[in-house]
């Protein structure tokens, strides 16, 4: 084993465990274009599935089959008709969505059956369990157009699903729905996902497709991708597009995307099956792989509460241990809480500071300003910094001060000015470390 290897791999493996502990017991719908299980990408992909399951995320998985049922139909010489982005499914159509679903299946339940050794299936038992969980109902005729046996979701089973994931089984959705007559219909793998994450108040809603996900510039195919994007940003960006006719269509899936975040599914993502591991990026990184949409941002600046103190404590560390802040212990954070502010997303503190009071100098100091090194140069520091401003200006105090012995250039880009030991109050002049020999920078807020 490289030497270098436990430096990468310890650190980076902590910093997926605030994750780990936030998802275990939530519930994950998982959507697969079919042109995933085409290119060859279904055993990674199991995989990783495998890996959400033994972190105890309850799944939800849906195929897609719009390549295979193609290729049925130009196997028996027939030509796939499509209208506002929808199969017409007449009796052939029909017929070859049945063949290649239950091909499907077998290949799928075939790679969740999977142990070979050195590899991530070792040891895992995963039980794929599927049924008539769908009832349809037909599209119908849509501007003059009769789409036979193409169908919508008109009900889902959550209960008996819910009962299905809570005891660990992974849920397998084809898109097929049933009439209350037992007429089965052709439906969209997207309109069961987005359905089925609804009915269960799933926590995330995924789609892994054959697009990057929303970029920042749509008219630029190298921008880069939008990694989050509000509701209501997503709303305004969906009123600008045509109505989309191919999944390669920005607004394709993120028409899903929005009617789930309405529809009470706090987050739902727009990820690419091509890149390996998409998955486990968009879940267990803070940037992720692809888009997400969410109801409002998650990323929040907030005061401490004492449910923090692990994620402060686990923030500064690496900090304390360079040299960069002066050691804190647990009690010491637990009995001045109150005293500081963080930034969370998506459940993980990535940024705190302090503000330390001396109302009879009339100022106040800054202590522990720490972001994530996974997201500097990002401007958190100075959100945190700008938050610490106003509450030092409602104290009415007419100054801030911070010691500090490596971050001297950063602040001073940020108005404050090196002073000597006298500035100090005298209270925090006799805890004043010497042989630290760290500077005093003050700002003044009058």
């Amino acid at each position: 084993m490289d030497l270098v290897f436990p430096h990468t791999f310890v650190p980076w493996f902590r910093s997926v465990a605030p994750y780990i502990h936030a998802y275990r017991g939530k519930t994950f719908v998982v959507a697969i274009a079919g042109e995933l299980i085409s290119a060859g990408k279904l055993s990674l992909f199991v995989q990783d599935m495998a890996i959400l399951h033994a972190m105890g995320i309850k799944l939800v998985l849906v195929h897609g089959f719009r390549p295979q049922v193609n290729e049925q139909l130009h196997a028996k010489g027939h030509i796939s008709k499509f209208s506002h982005g929808l199969r017409i499914t007449d009796p052939v159509a029909l017929d070859c969505a049945q063949e290649a679903a239950g091909q499907l299946r077998f290949e799928i339940e075939a790679s969740f059956s999977q142990g070979l050794p050195n590899t991530p299936m070792a040891n895992a038992t995963v039980r794929l369990v599927s049924g008539n969980f769908l009832t349809a109902q037909p599209v119908g005729i849509v501007d003059g157009v009769d789409f036979l046996q193409s169908g919508q979701v008109r009900k889902v089973d959550a209960s008996t699903m819910r009962r299905l994931i809570d005891i660990g089984a992974v849920v397998l959705l084809s898109p097929f729905g049933f009439s209350p007559t037992g007429e089965a219909f052709n439906l969209t793998m997207e309109d069961v996902a987005t359905s089925t994450a609804i009915a269960l108040q799933a926590d995330k809603l995924l789609f892994l497709t054959e697009v990057r996900g929303v970029r920042e510039n749509l008219a630029d195919p190298e921008s880069p991708i939008d990694t989050e994007l509000a509701l209501a940003d997503a709303e305004r960006l969906l009123a600008s597009l045509p109505n989309p006719t191919q999944p390669t269509d920005t607004a394709f899936y993120l028409q899903h995307c929005i009617r789930a975040c309405h529809g009470g599914v706090e987050r739902s993502h727009i990820l690419p099956f091509a890149i390996d591991g998409a998955l486990l990026m968009e879940i267990f990184t803070h940037d992720g792989i692809g888009t997400m949409v969410v109801d409002e941002k998650l990323e929040s600046l907030r005061e401490a509460t004492a449910d923090d103190i692990g994620g402060i404590l686990q923030l500064i560390e690496p900090f304390e241990l360079d040299g960069t802040l002066v050691k804190r212990d647990r009690t010491e954070i637990e009995r001045d809480i109150g005293h500081y502010i963080v930034i969370e997303h998506d459940g993980v503190i990535f940024g705190c500071a302090s503000l330390y009071p001396y109302p009879e100098a009339r100022t106040a100091e800054i202590a522990a300003l720490t972001v994530s090194p996974q997201v500097q140069s990002q401007g958190d520091g100075e959100r945190l910094l700008k938050r610490i401003e106003q509450r030092a200006r409602a104290m009415t105090l007419d100054s801030i001060f911070v010691l500090t012995t490596r971050t001297m250039h950063w602040f001073i880009k940020r108005g404050f000015a090196q002073v000597g030991p006298d500035f100090l109050p005298e209270a925090r002049k006799r805890k004043y470390n010497w042989d630290r020999r760290s500077q005093i920078l003050v700002k003044k807020l009058t």
